[in-house]
């Protein structure tokens, strides 16, 4: 019997232990973004979605309520395109996309290792892993998605970045214990990565090759999805196409993701989306402040990591015009976009101090960009880019519960004192102590590649 009672005490703590199913935040100041903001209102969520946002919502008895007199409610903030919690080194992808040996490894005796020819024509797929999705790869344990957290950042949009078709996006959650609890949509795009293999290595060595080379991916793969219909609806007599998984994973992926920092990038791959007839979105735009006009219908994802000298760099070392004229004018790219009616969304490249963060988006707004424009840049509009907005992006009723709570504005040194993911609680822990300058947590800044060389010469 005694052990009976303690049995059923341990599970009546534990029920106990439980989160509330209903949450209130009353009398707060709440930026819906998709409408006007509220003065004094509540934003009511049960069971991880927005049951109500207004002026006079009732809160039903039982639910937990915080009281809002001092705060302002926020949507979860949206990173529109990083590495967070993929495995920060990833294999390099060989003819295929087969996956090079773990370096390291001792051979197995009396095994032979198998050789792979260096990439030699678009037949053979190099860098191409197009078929893998970041939800495959995600470690819900990797400390930079707490980081990520700590920034106010509720969801990301995760992509690989490794090789030319690195492979299809997926937009998280960045909280969860298992990684089905952080999907929010599997698949938003394909990112691609324009680097050559360098001169005299394999196919593609230069840049014209790399271009050639996304080029005919796209004309296989509509050769290869028209030879699976017609087999598809009249097999009897037909050879059956074979099948190919690096067009399997362009064709499944719903936009193209291409990198564009200086004006004639962003020109050439806005221009090189249209040709293939794909939905595309560019990423970089350090040089979006003189490139606006050109990018009519197609949106584009802003690093906020502006380009700087380095901390480590020779302070007597000359620069020349062009390099002083992008570090002082790239935060104005984004005042630029806005003015031109360009969509855009930001994303933190690999920044994971909300101290950094911070200064960053300030300097966007010191050259003209308005609050409104940036609060929707990190929320809103990286939603309706990735085809989610539906789900998240705004404090809407039916929307995932993804909410950040500020004691103070957002943008003016506000603290952030609670984060809300699918409606569970999470409180920033203390900023972690500055680490060396440079780099980034995935080894590789998204977009880092050949192009990214040309802005820095």
């Amino acid at each position: 019997m005694r052990y009976l009672f303690a049995l059923l005490l341990s599970g009546a703590m534990g029920l106990l232990a439980e989160p509330p199913s209903t949450i209130a935040i009353r009398n707060a100041r709440i930026f819906p973004v998709s409408g006007p903001a509220i003065a004094k209102g509540t934003v009511l969520m049960r069971n991880g979605l927005i049951e109500a946002v207004g002026e006079s919502v009732q809160i039903p008895a039982g639910a937990w309520i915080i009281e809002g007199e001092s705060l302002t409610v926020y949507p979860g903030l949206i990173d529109a395109l990083g590495t967070w919690g993929l495995p920060q080194q990833q294999n390099q992808q060989g003819q295929q996309g087969q996956a090079a040996a773990p370096a390291g490894l001792p051979p197995i005796p009396g095994l032979a290792t198998p050789t792979v020819a260096p990439p030699s024509g678009p037949q053979d797929r190099p860098q191409t892993t197009s078929w893998q999705k970041a939800a495959d790869l995600v470690s819900p344990g990797d400390r930079r998605i707490a980081s990520a957290r700590n920034m106010g950042y509720s969801t990301a949009a995760v992509f690989p970045n490794r090789g030319i078709f690195a492979g299809q996006g997926s937009m998280m959650q960045m909280a969860g214990e298992k990684v089905d609890s952080m999907v929010v949509a599997p698949n938003i795009g394909q990112y691609v990565a324009m680097r050559p293999a360098g001169f005299g290595r394999s196919f593609p060595d230069s840049l014209m090759g790399v271009i050639a080379y996304v080029k005919q991916i796209y004309l296989d793969a509509g050769h290869y999805s028209l030879a699976k219909k017609m087999y598809a609806e009249n097999p009897r007599g037909m050879t059956r196409p074979a099948y190919d998984r690096a067009l399997e994973g362009v064709l499944e992926s719903p936009r193209l993701l291409l990198p564009a920092n200086r004006a004639f990038e962003i020109d050439r791959y806005a221009k090189l989306g249209r040709e293939l007839k794909q939905p595309t979105v560019l990423y970089g735009g350090v040089e979006a402040y003189k490139a606006a006009e050109m990018l009519k219908d197609t949106p584009i994802l802003i690093s906020i990591k502006w380009p700087e000298r380095a901390r480590d760099g020779d302070p007597e070392e000359e620069e020349d015009f062009r390099t002083l004229e992008r570090r002082e004018k790239a935060p104005s790219g984004p005042a630029a976009l806005a003015k031109a009616g360009v969509r855009f969304a930001f994303y933190a490249d690999g920044i994971e101090r909300r101290s950094d963060w911070l200064r960053a988006v300030k300097r966007a707004l010191e050259a003209g960009l308005t609050a409104e424009q940036a609060l929707r840049a990190l929320t809103l509009s990286p939603a309706e880019i990735f085809g989610v907005a539906d789900r998240v992006g705004s404090v809407e009723k039916g929307k995932i519960a993804n909410l950040v709570i500020t004691k103070g504005d957002l943008f003016q040194d506000g603290a952030i004192q609670h984060v809300f993911i699918d409606g569970m609680k999470y409180d920033p822990a203390p900023e972690p102590p500055q680490g060396p300058p440079g780099g980034s947590p995935g080894g590789r800044r998204p977009g880092e590649g050949a192009e990214i060389e040309e802005v820095r010469k």
